[in-house]
């Protein structure tokens, strides 16, 4: 779960300049850049929600991920590039074959996103770029599909602009060994006989 803004604040840079991102995040960034005066920089803005029902991110988280599996198996990345934003398109198809070839080698099988319900660790939100960012997890066993996802407005639909999946372990953690409590000696102690008050009628 990606938990305070300085966390999200470098999880989403790492996003952006994540290998598929490369060529598109730089081309995107620099005029902005350029514009930047060097002896200041405007404060950075805090992300909002994102104004976007649940089966919104259902079809997006979905159709992105569903789109990269399709790839990695048919090792054809066109429809994946077609669905991204201008950005995103800058990789060509060949490009993005070369970034995912770890997974297509790995023969990730992602097929699973199409019927199980993602859990999301950060809610849909727009950064101070524009773009829209959430992260999450499809829970399976043995392993969970984790994905953390970048999309941006293009005439008045959200487009795939980042995208980061990978696959971690749900094997539960052993737990780390304790150290059972040492009975502690207590001195002896002889019991005082305490006097009884006599009964009733007792002379």
């Amino acid at each position: 779960m990606i938990g305070t803004a300085d966390e999200r604040r470098r999880s989403l840079r790492a996003l952006i300049t994540a290998a598929a991102l490369i060529a598109s995040a730089a081309h995107a960034q620099k005029p902005a850049q350029a514009q930047a005066p060097s002896h200041a920089q405007a404060p950075a803005q805090a992300p909002t929600p994102a104004q976007i029902d649940r089966n919104g991110v259902l079809i997006l988280i979905r159709s992105s991920l569903l789109a990269l599996d399709q790839a990695n198996k048919t090792g054809n990345y066109t429809v994946l590039r077609e669905i991204g934003a201008p950005a995103f398109q800058a990789n060509s198809a060949a490009r993005l074959g070369e970034i995912f070839a770890k997974q297509r080698n790995d023969n990730l099988d992602l097929s699973g996103v199409a019927v199980i319900d993602p859990q999301l660790s950060l809610l849909p939100q727009i950064e101070a770029n524009g773009l829209m960012h959430l992260s999450g997890f499809f829970p399976s066993v043995p392993t969970q599909v984790n994905f953390d996802l970048l999309f941006a407005p293009v005439n008045g639909q959200w487009r795939l602009f980042g995208i980061s999946v990978f696959v971690g372990s749900m094997a539960p953690a052993a737990p780390e060994p304790t150290q059972h409590p040492v009975a502690q000696k207590h001195p002896a102690t002889t019991p005082v006989a305490q006097k009884q008050p006599a009964a009733n009628g007792a002379k």
